[in-house]
């Protein structure tokens, strides 16, 4: 299991008194991510818990924690992105910001999620049957936006590799996870 820390863009509003991290695991059937976001969370503009979770488009025009993966040594990937109000959607690309739509073969992905007063938990299981194969290697970007109750956003990465936030650049995958 991989222990991840995220940076927010240094050309976007920093939330001081806020860190990001989490986890990542492969397993044979898919891969295990964990955020966790802690520290004075009445800061952050996070939607409420929806009474029925759905797949959504934009999720990322508000607080929504996203990971990008693709097989090594290919042009393709997938986006991933999750509310904490529970909604999710999963797209494919055919190469960077090219081709994107909705990824057809998973249908649901259930995350838990967790919030205390000083602490947002999400935990999430992604099935890669339909994705990848298990003998090929992965590559990873966690990241997030955060929005703060002002209505800044906020770009947070493992790695930031451009002037501007950009998640989509395969530079900024810099997580590898073998095959399980």
């Amino acid at each position: 299991m991989s222990a991840l820390t995220l940076l927010p863009h240094p050309q976007t509003p920093a939330l001081p008194a806020v860190q990001l991290t989490g986890t990542a695991a492969r397993r044979s059937d898919g891969l295990l991510i964990s955020y966790a976001l802690c520290g004075t969370l009445e800061d952050i503009l996070l939607p409420e818990q929806a009474a029925a979770p759905s797949r959504r488009d934009t999720l990322w025009q508000q607080t929504c924690f996203e990971l990008f993966a693709a097989p090594a040594g290919s042009c393709r990937y997938w986006e991933i992105n999750l509310s904490p109000a529970g909604d999710w959607n999963i797209y494919a690309f055919s190469a960077c910001r090219t081709g994107m739509r909705e990824e057809p073969s998973v249908i649901a992905l259930p995350f838990r999620l967790e919030r205390q007063p000083a602490s947002l938990r999400l935990e999430l299981f992604v099935p890669l049957d339909a994705l990848v194969a298990q003998t090929e290697l992965i590559e990873l970007g966690i990241t997030a936006v955060l929005q703060s109750r002002s209505g800044q956003m906020s770009y947070w990465a493992l790695t930031h590799c451009a002037s501007k936030p950009d998640f989509h650049l395969r530079e900024s995958f810099i997580l590898r996870l073998p095959p399980a």
